[in-house]
């Protein structure tokens, strides 16, 4: 819009100045070759007896002439050496400028002058008598005579033409202005429906369609996202239904597996109890099935807590706890009380936690550390300021191992990834990171992964601090 009314104005401006211009020059071309002709003319048909003497006879010629001005009365001057007369009241004009003099002094046909004094425009004609010496020679006289023109009245007619040209212009900007806001209304609402449709479809309402109107390339483009708007909602609505049964799949199959899983670990615990009374290769057997058994039953249960979360069923029960000791607690159920863990663990830190999903997070990356990572394994609680929101509590997992790989960082909370494809058939069931990263962001905080500039890998789980009352 802003470019179509450029172009209207420039177009506008330009056929205006242009029109203003010749048109004002015609005028005062017209006013001033008349006058200087008239003035020249008229200038010839007088005689002067030199050496001239000032004196009313000199100033009724000058008055004389001045009568025969055209195309508007004349005040004509005389200078001669000291000899100063005119046909007004002063002898000198205030007009004339020194220019305009020495421009007389060097051209024997004259020459002629606009000036604005006191803003009123004039013209100013100076014409040089000369003596015929041959017809091909002319002699100066010393005798200058000047006329003294108003040109108020094509001062006016250019400021009529000026005004003219302008109220020209506006009008023809104001007329332009309507077909410009309906070219732009007609493109800019399409691509406004457009931008609405986006924004729609980006918020999750995968239905939105545009209306189309007309054949030209914006329907076009309202049929072509239609087509995209609907192919994507089918792909989508597939891939939910696809998650949807897979969630229900896993959840069916664990819950299935539970009850002879039961079955199964009871009669593995009889049979471990007898395992050392059984031959070697026996015993061997039977503790390979007890083993393999608990890997089942931790598997079963890692993907029902995993289903919770996918079906955004599993829920905080957060109270306020003392966070050191509950890491101690932690620390104690799984017998991880030796030489290889070790703490820093101030005391006074209470924060609204969920006791049995922060037991899990701090469980599994312990137990990750200790599988994966080398001991010593040194579980670190701090707390820092994050302005302008509340503090963050922090606890740190470093081990003493090799460390990340850097290829594995980016997946190393992914759901069965592992890291180590030799690890295959280690302990884990590679759920234990993404179950406990469900849980560190189901208490609103975020967990990094990486590795220390000496060595290890270290895990930082960061919750926003709320507490409650005055501890901590």
């Amino acid at each position: 819009m802003l470019a179509f009314l450029l172009v209207a104005a420039v177009s506008a401006g330009t056929t205006a100045a242009l029109t203003y211009r010749e048109a004002r020059n015609a005028v005062l071309q017209t006013a001033q070759d008349t006058a200087v002709t008239s003035f020249r003319d008229h200038v010839q048909q007088t005689a002067f007896g030199l050496p001239l003497q000032g004196g009313a006879d000199l100033e009724e010629v000058l008055r004389d002439l001045a009568r025969k001005g055209k195309p508007h009365p004349w005040v004509v001057f005389a200078e001669y050496g000291s000899v100063r007369a005119s046909s007004g009241e002063n002898p000198v004009s205030t007009v004339i400028t020194p220019e305009l003099r020495r421009a007389a002094q060097a051209d024997p046909h004259g020459s002629f002058e606009r000036v604005v004094k006191d803003g009123v425009p004039y013209l100013t004609i100076a014409m040089p008598m000369v003596f015929k010496a041959s017809p091909d020679s002319e002699l100066p006289s010393g005798l200058v005579l000047y006329a003294v023109m108003r040109m108020t009245d094509e001062q006016v007619n250019v400021d009529a033409l000026l005004m003219a040209g302008r109220d020209g212009a506006l009008p023809g900007l104001a007329v332009a202005l309507i077909p410009g806001l309906i070219a732009a209304r007609s493109v800019l609402r399409p691509v406004r429906k457009l931008r609405e449709a986006a924004l729609n479809m980006g918020s999750g309402r995968l239905d939105t369609r545009i209306p189309v109107r007309g054949s030209d390339e914006l329907a076009d483009l309202a049929h072509t996202f239609n087509d995209s708007a609907g192919q994507l909602e089918r792909s989508v609505r597939e891939l939910r239904e696809a998650e949807a049964r897979a969630r229900r799949f896993a959840s069916d199959v664990s819950h299935e597996l539970r009850t002879p899983l039961a079955g199964m670990l009871a009669v593995t615990e009889v049979l471990d109890e007898d395992a050392a009374g059984l031959d070697a290769d026996t015993a061997r057997a039977v503790r390979l099935v007890s083993a393999e058994t608990g890997k089942l039953a931790v598997l079963v249960e890692d993907l029902m807590e995993i289903s919770r979360f996918d079906a955004r069923a599993a829920e905080l029960n957060a109270d306020e706890v003392d966070v050191a000791e509950a890491i101690r607690k932690t620390l104690h159920n799984r017998h991880w009380t030796d030489d290889r863990i070790r703490t820093e663990l101030p005391g006074g830190i209470r924060a609204r936690l969920d006791p049995r999903r922060f037991d899990v997070v701090i469980a599994n990356l312990v137990g990750n550390a200790l599988r994966h990572g080398g001991a010593p394994v040194t579980v670190r609680l701090r707390t820092e300021p994050r302005p302008p929101g509340p503090p963050v509590l922090i606890a740190d997992v470093l081990d003493s191992g090799p460390g990340i790989r850097p290829e594995a960082l980016p997946h190393i909370f992914d759901r069965f990834y592992k890291a180590d494809a030799a690890r295959t058939r280690s302990a884990g069931s590679g759920l234990g990171l993404a179950i406990t990263l469900e849980n560190v962001k189901l208490h609103g905080g975020t967990i990094y992964a990486g590795n220390r500039p000496g060595g290890g890998a270290v895990f930082a789980v960061e919750i926003p601090l709320h507490v409650e009352g005055t501890g901590g």
